[in-house]
């Protein structure tokens, strides 16, 4: 079990956000910004299914995972809290969020149903985001200098997501998940992550007017799949997740707590 601390990041996401925050680079900036537009209604979703997926546990079941749960929706709402504050930059900037309306209209199928699918939902979700936090944290400088905060948040919400990267998953099984909806699911959240988050890059990129520019996909083809690719250095951890005795904490978390140890100055603990 993790001690999973709900922090607030000292950092002010009502400033306005630079067109190319990210080192300068307009795919790096456009991909940022669609993940960002993804998250607020994804992790109210995470929320929801661990929330509900806890209710629907044994009394000892509760009183073993109660910490962990808390934790996690905690970070969980402190991370959709401040990229609706950078969302709502972006809006300023003329970007057009579609990705969230998709989303919404694509989460209604859960409506009624058994909350396992929501966890195996979720679980697919977070291997996903641990891996793209275990990423950018061993790549930080990938985020270049001209925005610090920006660079902060994105650092500390990576570090949070691979703390917390086994809640969703733990409750899954405990409730008696099996194998076939895991795998499935993860099948499924791979087609659609990768289709909505290219599409809102591409989109993004539109409104950005360089989407035809060379060095856009130079540098698309650069960061994803070059010597420090995030397709490159991500497809075998993304891959064994169908393996049968798979579990997230198989991954190391070094970065994470190294992340947090020596970035303290820039958060305060508010809970656990």
């Amino acid at each position: 079990m993790t001690d999973l601390v709900v922090r607030r990041l000292l950092v002010d996401m009502q400033a306005p956000i630079a067109r190319h925050w990210c080192a300068g680079d307009a795919f790096r900036t456009a991909l940022f910004n669609a993940l960002s537009m993804s998250f607020p209604v994804g992790e109210q979703f995470f929320i929801d299914s661990v929330r509900d997926g806890f209710k629907a546990m044994t009394a000892d079941q509760q009183a073993k995972f109660g910490p962990e749960v808390q934790g996690f929706i905690g970070q969980e709402a402190t991370h959709r809290r401040l990229h609706s504050l950078y969302n709502a930059q972006l809006d300023q900037l003329g970007l057009v969020n579609e990705w969230e309306p998709r989303a919404r209209e694509q989460l209604k199928q859960f409506e009624n149903q058994d909350v396992r699918h929501w966890l195996a939902v979720t679980a697919a979700n977070e291997h996903f985001t641990a891996l793209i936090a275990d990423y950018m944290l061993h790549n930080a400088d990938l985020l270049g200098e001209q925005d610090p905060r920006l660079a902060t948040l994105w650092l500390w919400h990576s570090a949070e997501e691979s703390e917390h990267k086994c809640v969703a998953f733990d409750l899954y099984v405990a409730l008696g998940g099996n194998q076939e909806w895991r795998l499935r699911w993860m099948k499924r959240i791979t087609f659609f992550f990768l289709r909505e988050s290219l599409r809102q890059t591409l989109l993004n990129l539109h409104h950005d007017g360089t989407l035809w520019k060379w060095s856009t996909w130079r540098s698309a083809a650069s960061f994803l799949f070059g010597q420090r690719g995030l397709v490159r250095l991500t497809y075998r951890p993304w891959r064994e997740y169908f393996r049968p005795d798979f579990h997230p904490s198989q991954h190391d978390s070094g970065a994470s707590r190294r992340w947090l140890a020596e970035h303290a100055d820039q958060y305060v603990p508010v809970g656990g």
